[in-house]
């Protein structure tokens, strides 16, 4: 391999949805640079950091029936049993769910967490508070998918943020999906929940950094009677 092919793979792709952005960055930079150097040097770095907020990398997903992968970059800030929202059609009893916050520095390319069949997709208004607040699950606009595998169906929330202002979806209803497949963005920092079948345990702990489509957030084949977790 060439050194400029070997250099090429090593920068990941940026994704389509952000060409109009980072172009609109790129502009605003030359007229900066018109106006005043240093205001110029100033656009250019934020061009760079839109373009690094719509990379699209490589992901080397695990592949066995039972794995739970991480839909999201990003910092798991909240594992609990929370009653999951009326649209996913999930039942009226808390299950456990996996929320991980997104900031504007991480890759916010959606992956999805299981291979199954998306029996559902709802899309709910809502407000743009702060994502990591608990209460954003239910007052922010969010676009739920509902996940049947075969142990059980899966919810999956992208929740817009005190930023985001646009949750794109890259898939339909009766679309089939194989864990780690790109379904969805959400653009300027934002959330996704990830709601498990009743009795599952997590193998992720609150603060743990998890990378979408290769962290394993739980496994419905494991015996394990439960994690414990330290930081240092």
């Amino acid at each position: 391999m060439s050194i400029a092919n070997s250099i090429r793979a090593q920068i990941p792709s940026v994704h389509p949805e952000g060409y109009p952005f980072i172009g609109g960055f790129a502009l605003v930079s030359l007229i900066l640079f018109w106006i005043w150097t240093p205001l110029g040097w100033i656009g250019t770095g934020l061009t760079v950091w839109c373009a690094l907020f719509f990379r699209d990398p490589v992901r080397v997903t695990p592949v066995r029936d039972g794995i739970v992968v991480s839909p999201a970059d990003g910092r798991v800030s909240m594992v609990a049993q929370v009653l999951p929202p009326a649209e996913l059609g999930l039942g009226d009893r808390p299950l456990p769910r996996i929320s991980i916050f997104m900031s504007v520095f991480n890759c916010h390319v959606n992956r999805s967490p299981v291979t199954g069949r998306i029996d559902r997709i709802a899309y709910r208004p809502g407000t743009f508070i702060n994502a990591e607040l608990d209460k954003a699950s239910e007052d922010n606009e969010r676009n739920s998918l509902v996940i049947s595998t075969t142990n059980g169906r899966i919810g999956v929330v992208q929740i817009a943020g005190l930023v985001a202002r646009r949750i794109v979806s890259f898939v339909r209803e009766g679309q089939s999906i194989g864990a780690g497949e790109r379904f969805g963005l959400i653009r300027f920092g934002s959330r996704l929940d990830v709601y498990l079948p009743e009795g599952t345990r997590s193998l992720v702990s609150e603060g743990q950094t998890a990378i979408a489509g290769e962290t394993i957030l739980a496994d419905f084949g494991s015996t394990e009677q439960g994690r414990t977790f330290r930081a240092d």
